[in-house]
């Protein structure tokens, strides 16, 4: 969605006034702050779908943010439902990242902007809620991991039609965490 700085001042100045008038309307003011103080005006047209937008693409960085969250909400979820046993075997197959794999988010210092739409999804879009009240902000970068984790995942996304990862699959993707220069290395 595309604004002029006149109409966000106009719709900065009308939620403000619908939170001092406390108007009770289909329009959260808050959320249309947010949207605008964040920069993630694309969440606009996503949380009023039923407003005829024009249509539009979601930009790169929303779909690229997305399809990270949805892919860690396949591994979260295949990982709660491993037997014991399977959870042994994949932190040994995994090592060192089998072990109650979790999202951890981005840097904070050098991807800002995905983490930005990650937070927006999260709270202000209520997306992928398994992720509510983590920091996401992982103290190092965390694009390149998610782009090799990412290039397995989607080759079996299309196959988990309402089911989870099987033991290997969530093994597969786990292992892409360590770069391929280093798996195997002899110590």
């Amino acid at each position: 969605m595309k604004i002029t700085d006149g109409e966000k001042l106009i719709l900065l100045m009308l939620s403000e006034l619908y939170g001092q008038r406390e108007v009770e309307g289909e329009i959260d003011p808050e959320f249309i702050k947010s949207a605008i103080f964040s920069e993630n005006l694309w969440g606009i047209p996503w949380k009023y779908s039923g407003i005829p937008f024009e249509s539009q693409e979601s930009p790169p960085l929303v779909k690229e943010v997305v399809d990270i969250l949805d892919m860690w909400s396949f591994i979260e979820y295949a990982y709660e439902k491993l037997s014991e046993e399977e959870k042994r075997k994949l932190e040994k197959g995994a090592e060192p990242f089998g072990k109650n794999p979790r999202f951890s988010g981005f840097d904070g210092n050098n991807e800002t902007e995905h983490m930005s739409i990650a937070r927006f999804l999260i709270n202000d879009l209520d997306r992928f809620q398994e992720f509510k009240d983590r920091s996401l902000n992982a103290h190092m970068p965390t694009l390149d991991t998610h782009h090799r984790m990412l290039s397995v995942f989607e080759g079996i996304r299309s196959t988990l039609i309402s089911g989870s990862l099987s033991l290997e699959q969530l093994t597969a993707v786990l292992r892409e965490q360590t770069h391929s220069e280093y798996r195997n290395a002899p110590n």
